[in-house]
């Protein structure tokens, strides 16, 4: 069981989907391309319909307090717009239309993260992220939608303002810190009172501490998930060593995301979740 035994009738759909698939396939933003654009609701059904477990979806804020799904600094190949979507309002995010994979309008605005919220209310798992600068917000809209609490994985870096503040909620959502070090994943152990259930283990390269075979078992002892990033951002832009997507498609799996399976991954975020999700499957002899 993953997390811990106080707030296991929140983590139960977490257990039981990593209990019946052995890992988890999370997609990054939903599934974009041709005409559907990323962080919507469309892109996250298509996640789902083509194997992934969970989605990952990225939340902002407007200068008049409305939350909207949308990774911000993606703004000129999203919106054909140079400045930040967090300095504008509302009814400026309401008017703007989102590019399709051809850098056109593909006819869908900015979604609202409560027409998400309410849409997703079926038991799927999605990963929260991006939005730790805006907890104090973001929160009492997620208590709004009772469903959230057993399907949401919030996520943030480990800095004590982040932890003290989770700490302290009395709503007890699902938690996982972005963690470079195991200095950092002790510190974040230290908390009594979030609801830990994994670690993003984030590995620049083969050398960094949370890479190794040992400390990443020293982690699941915990009862913690592990989640790798499979996904392949750049050239030179690594997540976990150079175990990724691009080495998987261009014919090397069981040297990619096999050895992440191999090495202890739960969870795996990719852009290619009909792929990974046949692997898995394979790998675990899954129907």
């Amino acid at each position: 069981m993953f997390g811990k035994e106080c707030y296991k009738d929140i983590n139960r759909i977490l257990n039981e989907k990593l209990q019946e698939k052995k890992a988890l396939v999370a997609v990054h933003r939903g599934v974009r391309g041709g005409n559907i654009t990323e962080n919507t609701i469309t892109a996250f059904n298509a996640a789902l319909d083509m194997g992934g477990d969970a989605f990952e979806c990225d939340v902002i804020r407007s200068t008049d307090g409305i939350l909207y799904v949308f990774h911000d600094g993606t703004e000129p190949r999203n919106l054909n717009r140079q400045e930040n979507i967090k300095t504008m309002s509302s009814q400026t995010i309401d008017q703007l239309w989102c590019n399709n994979g051809d850098m056109v309008s593909s006819g869908t605005h900015v979604e609202k993260l409560e027409d998400v919220l309410k849409y997703f209310c079926h038991g799927e798992l999605f990963n929260i992220d991006r939005a730790w600068d805006i907890f104090p917000e973001l929160f009492p809209v997620l208590d709004q939608y009772p469903h959230v609490l057993s399907q949401a994985i919030i996520k943030s870096p480990v800095e004590e303002k982040y932890l003290d503040f989770l700490d302290q909620y009395p709503v007890k959502y699902m938690y996982m810190p972005i963690v470079y070090s195991m200095e950092e994943a002790a510190k974040v152990m230290e908390y009594k009172n979030i609801n830990l259930v994994g670690m993003e283990l984030i590995a620049e390269n083969e050398d960094a501490d949370v890479y190794k075979d040992e400390n990443i078992r020293r982690i699941r002892e915990q009862n913690l998930f592990v989640w790798i990033n499979v996904i392949k951002l750049g050239e030179h832009y690594c997540l976990f060593g150079h175990l990724d997507d691009d080495k998987a498609l261009k014919g090397d799996p069981d040297g990619s995301w096999g050895e992440v399976l191999k090495k202890g991954g739960n969870i795996l975020q990719t852009d290619w979740p009909y792929q990974l999700s046949c692997y898995r499957n394979q790998y675990f002899g899954l129907k």
